[in-house]
């Protein structure tokens, strides 16, 4: 059946039998495929340069991605800048500190990192409140982390280090699937751009960002993550199939805004 041929916009599981989609497939009888809608560049050294960002100005890196981690050390080697032992890395998860063993020796006085959340980076980030921060972002990024540290006025150089463009997806007839599973905005940004919002079909979505975008495009959405009941895109996927094999009729998802916003920034 076509609505159980499903395209998901992320890269190819190295293992896909540890996939969580792959459990999903075989419970369905389903078809799992994966294309990336979306590639991470690094940016030119030109682009870099027209930041007017000095990176021998700062004593600590702040990174949220291996990406901005390869790109740094990629411009680094193209202008010729010997990045001093001294300097400091912060990162938002231990897989991210781990990374830059490809670029330097691991040392835990000059790597730290948080736990992957919010409220954990920042704390990472005020323990250091004496450094000089650049702060390796992709663009485009979410607001908070910037806006956050221009709050807390720590001395910090936000610079793109990386760009989210488009993949070729020529090949991809979207006829030929029932469900797609989008991850992020630019991953409707895409989708909109290359096939536009007619004769779509169905549309899962992961993320708040994601799903506002989609319905901003016009978009109907049948399924989303995370929920209470749908804690990942899988779960979400795999509802959805078993309203589909039971006939059952599925509503859109519609937008509901937390008002309830937890307070990072502490006083």
């Amino acid at each position: 059946m076509k609505a159980h041929r499903v395209l998901v916009s992320q890269p190819r599981p190295a293992v896909v039998e540890k996939s969580p989609f792959y459990e999903l497939s075989q419970k369905h009888k389903a078809e799992i495929e994966y294309m990336p809608f979306i590639r991470v560049v690094g940016v030119s050294l030109k682009e870099f340069r027209s930041q007017r960002v000095e990176i021998l100005a700062h004593t600590a890196v702040i990174f949220t991605s291996r990406t901005t981690v390869d790109s740094f050390f990629h411009i680094c080697e193209e202008a010729r800048i010997t990045v001093p032992e001294t300097m400091k890395y912060i990162c938002q998860t231990e897989a991210v500190a781990l990374y830059l063993q490809k670029y330097i020796v691991y040392r835990k006085r000059k790597i730290s990192f948080a736990d992957g959340s919010f409220t954990s980076f920042i704390e990472l980030i005020i323990k250091h409140k004496d450094e000089k921060f650049l702060l390796a972002l992709s663009e485009p990024h979410k607001p908070e982390l910037p806006e956050t540290l221009a709050k807390l006025k720590l001395a910090v150089d936000p610079v793109i280090l990386a760009r989210t463009v488009a993949s070729e997806l020529e090949d991809v007839q979207l006829t030929d699937y029932g469900l797609l599973a989008l991850y992020s905005p630019s991953d409707v940004k895409t989708l909109v751009d290359k096939f536009g919002t007619e004769n779509l079909p169905a549309v899962a979505v992961f993320g708040e960002g994601t799903l506002r975008a989609a319905l901003a495009a016009g978009i109907t959405v049948q399924a989303n993550a995370p929920t209470p009941v749908a804690p990942s895109m899988a779960k979400a996927v795999d509802i959805y199939l078993q309203k589909v094999h039971k006939g059952e009729e599925i509503e859109p998802v519609e937008l509901v805004t937390d008002t309830e916003k937890e307070e990072f920034i502490r006083s």
